[in-house]
């Protein structure tokens, strides 16, 4: 692994970071394969827009200087990038530091394959997530608390995803990902109206969809019609397709799920 400060080489965090003290900040993670981030787009659009809601003032021309060190170091330079932008060091107490934020890149090399879809058996979380600052929806922002407590109760469950419920009982997400939901043969995603990550497979999926003239509605999806659900399936940017093949015990249709992946090349991300 190795980790860019401001596109200097660190291998050091101060304890004074508000992204230790206050999880003050976001990040994204991405796939880059022979140097070329994948999504590149996508990333920076929401590293742009979490810049901005956050008052962070990150200059994300850093990103760039850093992946051009780590492909100077890295004769194929693919593996796994997370980038974060961190408030950085501050006094005691909420108050902003008046210096632009911090910008680290951690990259964890890796052989990168062409993406393939997973399947496995899943289900719906007991533990629920509540509603976003209004501010906050859709960001990615460092504190993850929920998500590690959904994790943890994931795998006890064996389930290496699940579907996270809010305390209204509509369907968010998954643990770590977004979600795709089949009813009455249509594909539908929850709105993200009041919580939950804005995902870059999740926008790419649907502008695929779109181009593919594939209907996908984005609407509050309620916990009664769990039982209706015909397919499931998990993004991110890591993971394009993760099939659920059951939810509950309950089998779900896996063939249509394959067939739109084979019908927006999601094997070929760029």
């Amino acid at each position: 692994m190795q980790c860019f400060k401001n596109a200097q080489e660190m291998n050091t965090v101060s304890v004074l970071d508000r992204a230790f003290h206050y999880g003050d900040g976001c990040f994204s993670t991405a796939r880059m394969r022979q140097g070329v981030l994948e999504l590149n787009d996508l990333h920076f659009a929401r590293l742009h827009n979490s810049n901005e809601r956050l008052y962070l003032g990150a200059n994300l021309n850093l990103v760039q200087q850093s992946i051009q060190l780590i492909q100077q170091q890295n004769s194929s330079a693919s593996g796994t990038l997370k980038i974060i932008l961190s408030r950085g060091e501050g006094q005691r107490g909420y108050s902003l530091p008046e210096h632009p934020a911090d910008v680290w890149v951690f990259f964890y090399p890796k052989e990168l394959a062409d993406f393939e879809y997973e399947t496995f058996s899943s289900g719906v979380l007991e533990q629920v997530i509540g509603f976003s600052m209004p501010n906050l929806v859709g960001l990615k922002t460092l504190n993850r608390l929920e998500q590690v407590l959904l994790k943890q109760e994931a795998d006890q469950k064996g389930w290496a995803e699940a579907l996270v419920m809010d305390i209204q009982g509509s369907v968010v997400e998954g643990v770590s990902s977004n979600c795709f939901i089949r009813i009455n043969d249509r594909w539908i995603t929850p709105e993200l109206r009041y919580n939950g990550v804005h995902g870059t497979m999740r926008a790419e999926i649907l502008s695929r969809m779109q181009l593919q003239g594939i209907t996908c509605t984005q609407r509050l999806v309620d916990m009664e019609e769990i039982p209706t659900f015909q397919s499931v399936f998990f993004c991110n940017a890591l993971h394009p397709m993760k099939i659920a093949s059951s939810l509950n015990g309950k089998p779900l249709d896996v063939q249509a799920c394959t067939e739109l992946f084979q019908t927006l090349q999601l094997n070929q991300i760029r």
